[in-house]
């Protein structure tokens, strides 16, 4: 081989690693490259979803968002945004309220036991019934049944005062009412299952949109404020009382002997 074939090819052998070491500095720029890119979308992937979750942290929940929302009153009801729910007869003097809470165990105590005589004595004119209803017990583990239940008895007395009545009864009932943990109300399907067994809203259509849509779900949070801001004392369901007193030093009535005694005194009063 001459030396001038030697030298050719090895400047030719330099010229092939210069080049190989060109790309393959090119070919490790490229990979710093993506690897900053990727990075940096990293970090405005995970600020993003930080960013997410605060967001929605402090995004108003459905029931919380509802309180803004305009309020569409149920028949049978007066006052501002159709909280004053009065049932009875003209002729009756008197009217007690009675506060209670869907979910209220103690409520439920009290329907089953004094129920029918608040129902005879609202029949016979003894006196009227006004009805506040709350919602506080869903505040003890986020619930939502109190909120709902409340929505649905809207619609109940939408379609009549006795409809109204018997739903809140069969709510209560040993049957159907569940145990303060379980937050069985919140679920449209349940709630319609109850009133099937109401005749007037057994397979009521109108009653049944009604729940599904949240028609009086604005209507429910008002109510429910009726109650957290009453000016007669009450904090806790069932709660009675009549010209503006408690009954019974705020103690719930939880017998028939208990209930007519102590009535029948405010009445006197």
């Amino acid at each position: 081989m001459s030396k001038r074939n030697s030298q050719a090819a090895k400047t030719a052998a330099r010229e092939r690693l210069r080049a190989e070491r060109e790309r393959e500095a090119k070919r490790a720029k490229v990979r710093r490259q993506i690897i900053v890119a990727a990075s940096v979308v990293g970090v405005l992937a995970a600020a993003g979803g930080i960013g997410y979750a605060v967001v929605q942290a402090n995004k108003p929940t459905y029931w919380e968002a509802v309180k803004d929302d305009k309020v569409v009153a149920p028949a049978h009801t007066t006052g501002t945004n159709g909280t004053t729910v009065v049932i009875g007869k003209d002729s009756a003097k008197k009217t007690l309220k009675i506060y209670e809470d869907p979910r209220c165990p103690v409520c439920a105590s009290f329907e089953q036991a004094v129920g029918p005589t608040v129902k005879k004595d609202i029949d016979s004119g003894k006196y009227k019934f006004q009805y506040i209803g709350a919602t506080f017990i869903d505040n003890k583990d986020n619930g939502e049944g109190s909120k709902n239940a409340l929505s649905a008895l809207g619609a109940a007395l939408n379609v009549s005062d006795e409809a109204f009545l018997e739903y809140k009864t069969a709510l209560y009932s040993a049957k159907w009412h569940p145990d303060e943990t379980t937050d069985k109300f919140k679920d449209d399907s349940y709630l319609i299952e109850v009133a099937d067994t109401v005749p007037a809203l057994k397979d009521n259509k109108k009653f049944q949109d009604a729940v599904k849509k949240g028609t009086y779900d604005a209507w429910a949070m008002a109510m429910s404020k009726t109650f957290d801001d009453n000016k007669e004392g009450v904090t806790g369901t069932p709660g009675f009382t009549m010209d503006g007193k408690q009954l019974n030093g705020g103690t719930p009535l939880l017998t028939v002997a208990d209930y007519n005694k102590v009535v029948d005194a405010a009445l006197k009063g």
